[in-house]
C-alpha cells in the first residue's frame, strides 16, 4: 500500500513538472512573437528596398533595357541577395537626401556620396565602394605642370560643391597667389570639355568623372592629384537599430572578397569604344576569316527573314561580342549580339548563348527599332537612327531628336543628331530630357564602329567573290587550254601518220 502512495506521488510529481515546463515553454514562445521584428525583418516583409539616388552618370540612368549605371548595380546586387524589389527614388538636393534619410523616409541614400565628417549628422555611412581622388587636368598641348606652384598666374577651375569647395579653402590658404573659380551650375564633364577645347587653363575633378570620360575627352590629361583619396559610400539612418545597415555591410564585404566589385568597377569606369584604327582593323579580317564563317548561314537566314542586310547584322554582331557566342557582361548582356534578358524574353528567346537564337533575336529587335521610327526618317539616316536606338533605346534616341530640333537642328538627319546627343551626358540638357541621363558619346561611336565594320565586310566580300570569279574564270581559261593542246596534239599525230603512210608508200 505504502509502495502505491509513493509512485501515486512520483507520477503526481512528473506530471507537475511536465505542466510548469509546458508553461514556461508557452510563455517563452509568447515573449519572442510579442517582440517587435527588426528593421531587416520589416524589409523583408514588406518585399521592397526604397533607396534615395541621383540620375547621372556614376549612379543610374535609363539603359537601353531599363535602368542601369554603376551604383545602381551595386544597390541592385544587395536587393536582389535580399530577395527585395529594388525602387530608386530620386533627389537631387543633397540636403534633402540626407534629411529624408535622418528621418528614415528611405531605407539608405545612393547617390556617389563622399562620406565627410560634417555629413555624418543624422546618418551613418557604411563601408566605402570606392576611392575618389580631387585631380588636376590640363590640355595636352600646354606644359604638363609639376606641382601646384607650376601653376602660379594660372586660373584653376573647380565644381562648386561642398567638398570641393573645402578642399579649395585648404589650397587656397597654402598658395594664396593661386587664381581659383568656383564655377556655379556646372558639372566635372563641362570642365573637362572646357580643358579638351583649351577654353581654361587648368581644372580640378574627381577621379571617377576623369576615368569615365577620358575616352571622350582624349586632350584633357592628368597632372597630379590635389587630394588624398576620399571613400565614397551609402547613407544610413544613425539609428539603434542595425540590421539592414549590417545587412549591407556583409554583402560590401562579399562582393570585395569575390571580385564582383572590381568587375562592375572596370566595366562602368574603364570600358569604352574603340576607334576602329589600323591594328583593330587587321584583327578585325583575321577574326572575319576565322569565326564569322561559322554564324554566317545563321544571319543571312535571319536577314532574309526579317528584311535585313546580313552583313550590318555581322557588324553589329562584331562590335557588340566580337563574335563569340559565350560573351557576356556582369550587367546581364550576352551572347553574340548581347542581349538582355528583357530584350531576349521580348523577341521570344529561350537561350541566348545559342548562336543562332542570339542572332535571331538580335535581328528580330532591329526589325523592330527600324519599324518604329517616324516615316519622315529616311534612307541611312533611318538606319544610323535605328543603330544608335539598337544601342541606347528609343527613348533616348528621342530625347535626342527633341534636343536637336531645340538646338536648331534637323531632328530627322543623323548628322544634326549626332552632334546634339552628346550633351545628354550633361546635366543641364539631361535634368530636361524624359528619360534623363545617357552615355550620350556611346552611341555616335557605336555607329561609327558598326558602319566602319560593315565597309570592312563588304570590302572582304566582294573582294571574296572577286577571287571565286577569278579561280572560276582561271579554270575554265585552263580548261580551253588544255583543250586545244589536245586538238593541237591530235592535229600533230593526224599529219604525223599521213606523213608516215605518205612515207610507206613510196617505199
Amino acid at each position: 500500500m505504502e509502495i502505491r502512495k509513493r509512485s501515486t506521488l512520483v507520477i503526481k510529481s512528473i506530471l507537475t513538472s511536465l505542466i510548469i515546463g509546458s508553461l514556461l515553454i508557452a510563455s517563452s514562445v509568447l515573449l519572442v512573437r510579442s517582440t517587435p521584428p527588426n528593421q531587416l525583418e520589416q524589409v523583408l516583409e514588406a518585399g521592397e528596398l526604397r533607396v534615395l539616388s541621383t540620375n547621372g552618370p556614376t549612379t543610374y540612368y535609363e539603359g537601353s533595357n531599363g535602368l542601369t549605371g554603376f551604383e545602381y548595380s551595386l544597390v541592385k546586387g544587395f536587393a536582389d541577395s535580399l530577395g527585395l524589389k529594388l525602387v530608386i527614388e530620386d533627389q537631387s538636393d543633397l540636403d534633402k537626401m540626407l534629411n529624408s534619410v535622418a528621418g528614415q523616409q528611405v531605407h539608405f541614400a545612393a547617390a556617389g556620396l563622399t562620406a565627410l565628417e560634417s555629413r555624418s549628422n543624422g546618418v551613418k555611412f557604411a563601408a566605402p565602394f570606392m576611392q575618389v581622388t580631387q585631380q588636376l587636368v590640363y590640355n595636352s598641348r600646354r606644359p604638363q605642370p609639376a606641382s601646384i606652384a607650376d601653376l602660379k598666374g594660372k586660373e584653376v577651375l573647380f565644381v562648386a560643391n561642398p567638398s570641393h569647395t573645402e578642399r579649395f579653402k585648404a589650397l587656397q590658404a597654402e598658395f594664396p597667389e593661386l587664381q581659383w573659380r568656383a564655377v556655379v551650375n556646372a558639372e566635372m564633364i563641362d570642365l573637362l570639355e572646357m580643358i579638351n577645347k583649351g577654353e581654361a587653363d587648368y581644372a580640378v575633378i574627381d577621379s571617377s568623372a576623369y576615368d569615365l570620360n577620358r575616352y571622350s575627352y582624349t586632350k584633357a590629361k592628368l597632372a597630379f592629384d590635389v587630394s588624398d583619396p576620399q571613400p565614397l559610400a551609402w547613407a544610413f539612418p544613425n539609428q539603434r537599430d542595425n540590421s539592414l545597415f549590417d545587412a549591407a555591410q556583409k554583402y560590401l564585404g562579399s562582393i570585395k572578397a569575390d571580385g564582383t566589385l572590381a568587375k562592375v568597377t572596370e566595366e562602368f569606369f574603364d570600358r569604352h569604344i574603340e576607334e576602329v584604327t589600323t591594328g583593330e582593323a587587321m584583327a578585325f579580317t583575321y577574326r572575319l576569316e576565322q569565326r564569322l564563317p561559322q554564324w554566317l548561314d545563321d544571319m543571312k537566314a535571319a536577314a532574309d527573314e526579317f528584311g535585313l542586310d546580313w552583313q550590318m547584322l555581322a557588324a553589329i554582331s562584331y562590335q557588340e561580342s566580337h563574335w563569340k557566342a559565350d560573351a557576356r557582361s556582369h550587367t546581364g548582356v550576352r551572347g553574340l549580339m548581347m542581349l538582355t534578358k528583357n530584350t531576349a524574353r521580348a523577341m521570344g528567346i529561350k537561350d541566348r548563348e545559342d548562336p543562332k537564337q542570339s542572332i535571331h533575336g538580335g535581328a528580330k529587335y532591329l526589325s523592330i527599332v527600324l519599324k518604329r521610327l517616324p516615316k519622315r526618317i529616311q534612307g541611312e539616316d533611318r538606319l544610323n537612327m535605328a543603330l544608335a536606338a539598337y544601342n541606347q533605346g528609343l527613348g533616348h534616341l528621342e530625347d535626342a531628336r527633341v534636343l536637336t530640333e531645340r538646338m536648331g537642328g534637323d531632328p530627322t538627319k543623323w548628322e544634326d543628331v549626332r552632334k546634339y546627343m552628346p550633351l545628354l551626358s550633361k546635366h543641364q540638357y539631361y535634368s530636361r530630357a524624359k528619360h534623363g541621363y545617357m552615355r550620350g558619346w556611346e552611341p555616335v561611336k557605336f555607329v561609327d564602329n558598326v558602319r566602319n565594320y560593315h565597309k570592312i565586310i563588304a570590302w572582304h566580300q566582294q573582294q571574296e567573290e572577286f577571287r571565286i570569279a577569278t579561280t572560276n574564270t582561271g579554270n575554265r581559261l585552263s580548261a580551253n587550254t588544255h583543250k586545244t593542246t589536245e586538238e593541237n596534239n591530235g592535229t600533230r599525230d593526224s599529219n604525223k601518220a599521213e606523213q608516215d603512210a605518205t612515207s610507206l608508200s613510196i617505199l
